[in-house]
């Protein structure tokens, strides 16, 4: 069965002044399985998307990414897919255009495997799937972000802040922690959809958005909210 990536748009300005790409998570359900759009990892980043073309007023342009396949194996991941998209950027915008990519579990690993990339300038990390000694690359001078729930049993926190302690030593990074929030973010969906849309727009079109990013950016790592 053959496979393939697709972008969904949200909000397309002719001249944007960045784009955000939203990644989706979803584990495998067989060999090479084609990702549907109704899928529920898929329709949870649907909301998120819709924020993020809100808050961005027509200055940020807003794709969905579909993968090629459902979850992650060794002959195909979703940083393959995130690489075509950013190809797929660059040929409708341009080089120049600055990106930030919101992923969630696997797509939030995705995002941060993704984040040395040359558009790449801003990264939200949605209760990020990782291993206990994931690799992440260094990522110099990019903005990232993870927002984990206190009560998420599928990707593990102690995980995401070992990453981000990690990532730390070459990027900007914060760590919020969301209270009572679970994998799925549907428990303080706002929240989680919030502090995503809030991070792009802060790090990419330079809008103030106010505590608790602000004092993210100010140099506080680690946030309770």
């Amino acid at each position: 069965m053959d496979v393939y990536s697709r972008l969904l748009p949200t909000r397309t300005p002719a001249r944007p002044e960045a784009v955000a790409l939203v990644l989706h998570g979803g584990a495998s359900r067989g060999q090479a399985m084609r990702v549907s759009p109704t899928q529920l990892s898929v329709l949870r980043m649907v909301p998120i998307a819709g924020r993020l073309a809100q808050g961005g007023r027509g200055r940020l342009a807003v794709f969905r990414l579909l993968n090629s396949a459902r979850g992650w194996d060794t002959h195909t991941t979703p940083v393959d897919d995130v690489r075509w998209a950013l190809g797929q950027v660059q040929e409708r915008y341009g080089a120049d255009v600055p990106v930030g990519l919101v992923g969630h579990s696997l797509g939030g690993r995705a995002a941060l495997l993704s984040a040395a990339a040359p558009q790449v300038r801003s990264v939200v990390a949605l209760a990020a799937w990782l291993h206990p000694h994931e690799a992440v690359p260094a990522a110099p001078g990019r903005d990232v972000l993870f927002v984990h729930g206190d009560s998420d049993r599928i990707a593990s926190l102690s995980n995401a802040r070992a990453a981000a302690r990690r990532l730390s030593s070459s990027a900007r990074v914060g760590f919020v922690t969301v209270g009572e929030g679970k994998h799925a973010m549907l428990r303080r969906h706002r929240v989680f959809d919030g502090l995503a849309a809030d991070w792009v727009r802060a790090t990419l079109l330079g809008d103030s958005v106010g505590d608790p990013l602000d004092r993210v950016r100010g140099g506080e790592q680690l946030l309770e909210v």
